[in-house]
């Protein structure tokens, strides 16, 4: 089969287009021939080498969020058949013992990874344990399907099981332009809470009013923590789920109002942030929790969600497999809004 792999940390340079040996699957698995891969921001850390998951090796197969066809089923297998449309579910929490990828479940250790860790969609066939793939819907654009798992767990993982969000509360979300943000503001609007978003840009602002965003600010212009108190009558917002980090750390904080938490779930524009007022954060009573990895059992009900068809899908583009690095620049640039696709 042919993929899109690298052997060591560099550009986009060191990406390599061939033939690499197809995928066989244990007893437990199930090997899927891909139709289309999202990226996500890791793939560029890793590529670039500015970090790298605990368990990554060379050479890597990158891609996380996968959906495609099964083509070939383990002898124990059972509930999947040859010809069904599936939906991967990347983490390998929880995998059976008869899987060639189980004992990688370490959740807060080394926590294996579809795409992450192991090979994964940026190739035309990928091995998945089967009780990490989900039916497909007949009436859902396969691409669809490709753009739920990262996204949307992490999300609602953040949301719902850190942050405890509830109807009738506020919520700030960063990066409203990204997958994750795409995935939080409609689960968050969804779920009854008032949504704050900001982006980049006066195009992406209004984008995430369409996705159920009640107010939204450019960021790169805007006063975050003045705008976040005034459209909360002064209060400051119940929560932010950030996924930015570095750069709007000590705004966030400061646009929390008493009693409020910030969950971290992402530090897209670096590891090191300042907490600019410690009397600000006790005396308010402001939480920080890290939003860890979602669970197995969390797959399931979040995915049967997003097969309701409440949601918006936001496709940025689609390219080609070969065009890998055409695509993790885009991304790296910033100039795109909800997922990138790569497609054998």
């Amino acid at each position: 089969m042919k993929a899109m792999y690298f052997e060591e940390p560099g550009g986009t340079e060191v990406f390599r287009y061939d033939d690499v040996p197809d995928p066989i699957p244990g007893a437990g698995d199930i090997v899927i021939d891909v139709e289309a891969t999202a990226l996500n921001r890791l793939d560029v850390l890793q590529r670039n080498g500015w970090f790298q998951m605990p368990g990554f090796t060379y050479p890597h197969i990158a891609g996380m969020d996968i959906a495609g066809t099964v083509t070939e089923v383990g002898d124990e297998v059972t509930g999947l058949s040859l010809g069904d449309r599936v939906v991967v579910d990347p983490s390998l929490a929880g995998v059976a013992d008869n899987s060639r990828l189980a004992g990688m479940g370490d959740l807060h250790g080394d926590l294996g990874v579809i795409g992450a860790t192991v090979d994964g969609g940026y190739a035309e066939r990928c091995l998945v344990p089967a009780s990490h793939a989900y039916p497909v819907p007949d009436v859902m654009p396969i691409e669809h399907a490709a753009t739920f798992p990262t996204c949307y767990l992490t999300a609602s993982h953040a949301l719902f099981r850190v942050g405890a969000l509830k109807a009738g509360e506020s919520v700030m979300i960063h990066a409203a332009g990204s997958g994750i943000g795409v995935a939080a503001i409609q689960l968050a609007s969804h779920a009854g809470a008032t949504v704050l978003a900001t982006a980049g840009t006066d195009d992406k602002c209004e984008r995430a009013l369409e996705l159920g965003a009640s107010h939204v600010l450019n960021n790169r212009t805007g006063d975050v923590a003045g705008w976040a108190r005034g459209a909360t009558g002064g209060a400051g917002v119940d929560m932010v789920m950030d996924c930015v980090g570095t750069a709007l750390f000590g705004a966030s904080l400061f646009s929390i109002g008493i009693g409020g938490r910030l969950v971290n779930c992402g530090n897209a524009s670096g590891d090191e942030a300042t907490i600019p007022s410690l009397g600000y954060v006790f005396h308010s009573g402001i939480s920080i929790h890290g939003s860890d990895p979602y669970r197995p059992e969390e797959f399931g009900p979040a995915w049967e969600d997003f097969c309701s068809g409440e949601y918006q899908v936001a496709i940025d583009s689609v390219h080609h497999l070969s065009d890998a690095g055409v695509a993790q620049e885009k991304m790296l640039s910033g100039d795109f809004f909800g997922k990138i696709l790569l497609t054998p």
